[in-house]
């Protein structure tokens, strides 16, 4: 049994904060200034250009994607780190497309996060071959699926309200349509238990820096299927997805495996934290995290009911359909957070109406839940949100 007491103290949390907000970015690892500062100063400091090889830089990015691998639920070898999400979700839909060659649509739902849609419709433009973006409502994403779509594109948890798709049915059902299925994991990994060998995914991409707090800008990681590995042919041919990088050949031929999904040079700094990050993994167990997870959104739901009645409940009831989030909304939502987080308790706003509240284990306790609800009943009841400096919007919400 995870002790998440333990778990808190390995975190930098500022001193009377309520930290709701690690769905957006993960709090400081108490480790990472450290590793951060040895791989500064031992590693490009004393060693200079030769710690590519004698510290181990260059193996980095695929050693730390079989590291987040048990965490969603992938093999050895079929994860790598590096680039950002937006590129990896490119990577993904471009392989897909290329393996469903006589089929044009990518189906996708309305509550899907607007990057991935705009990536995707770049894409389109530039592979000029008539694919068709297919948005349905997320309930109506099985019926949409048809011998026409070549790939169901999803996050699996919606980024405003923590609707969450149910992954493996949705999977099941794009294979029976003879399409294939990337998803999302933005929202999902280190969130709670995700199987994506079980539920038969073909492709998967995700960020470091909500739940597995690898700081801002932490690189992403991309899942391949082992059986697809060696048919997918890199839209992004980059030089370290070569199979020999430093014979600088002029034609690209694909690395082996997942290693032919890496890009561009590996940011060292920012691996040095996720590294960091995921050492705090090592002895969580997920099923017990997704326990406590749902303890604490149900308390929080239910403290915010009863104490704030202006505000509407806009994340599925059923824990079973929510991610590790909990969404209310309310007209003044962008008033509200800033009055929040004036007193201390941090969430943030989605447009238009959504006040959303992260809920992570590793360091938000009960004690967390009963501050927020009280904190907000407080705003709620004195209408303390109604001042003009909480309703100028910040460049980010």
């Amino acid at each position: 049994m995870t002790d998440f007491a333990a778990t808190r103290a390995l975190f930098d949390l500022p001193e009377g904060i309520v930290y709701l907000d690690g769905n957006s970015l993960g709090p400081l690892p108490g480790a990472a200034p450290d590793r951060v500062a040895r791989t500064l100063r031992d590693e490009w400091g004393a060693q200079l250009i030769t710690a590519w090889n004698k510290a181990g830089w260059m193996a980095w990015p695929s050693r730390l994607g079989d590291r987040i691998a048990p965490l969603i639920g992938a093999a050895p070898g079929t994860v790598t780190t590096g680039d950002t999400l937006s590129l990896k979700m490119v990577q993904c839909l471009a392989a897909a497309l290329d393996m469903r060659p006589d089929r044009r649509v990518i189906l996708s739902d309305s509550g899907n996060f607007p990057t991935d849609l705009y990536m995707a419709e770049g894409l389109v433009r530039t592979l000029d071959r008539g694919h068709e973006i297919r948005t349905v409502p997320p309930e109506e994403v099985a019926e949409h699926i048809g011998e026409d779509v070549a790939a169901l594109m999803l996050t699996e948890v919606d980024y405003r309200t923590g609707r969450r798709h149910d992954m493996a049915a949705l999977t099941a059902r794009a294979h029976e349509a003879g399409a294939l299925a990337i998803w999302d994991l933005a929202h999902s990994a280190g969130a709670f238990p995700v199987d994506l060998a079980g539920a038969g995914a073909d492709f998967a991409a995700g960020c470091t820096y909500k739940y597995l707090n690898a700081g801002p800008g932490a690189p992403a990681f991309i899942y391949v299927a082992p059986e697809h590995q060696a048919r997918v042919a890199p839209l992004l041919s980059g030089w370290l997805g070569h199979a020999a990088p430093f014979d600088f050949d002029p034609a690209y031929r694909p690395g082996a495996g997942i290693e032919r999904m890496r890009i561009g040079t590996p940011a060292i700094l920012q691996m040095a934290a996720l590294e960091a990050a995921l050492d705090i993994w090592d002895g969580v167990d997920m099923a017990a995290l997704r326990a406590r997870s749902v303890d604490l959104c149900e308390a929080f739901i239910a403290g915010v009911e009863a104490a704030c009645p202006a505000l509407t409940l806009a994340s599925p009831r059923e824990a079973d359909r929510r991610g590790s989030q909990v969404s209310f909304r309310h007209p003044e939502g962008y008033a509200i957070m800033q009055a929040l987080i004036a007193r201390g308790v941090i969430g943030d706003f989605r447009a238009p109406d959504i006040l959303r509240f992260g809920i992570a284990p590793l360091y938000v306790g009960m004690e967390d839940i009963d501050r927020a609800v009280e904190t907000l009943a407080t705003i709620m009841d004195g209408a303390l949100w109604d001042r003009a400096e909480y309703k100028a919007r910040a460049a980010v919400t």
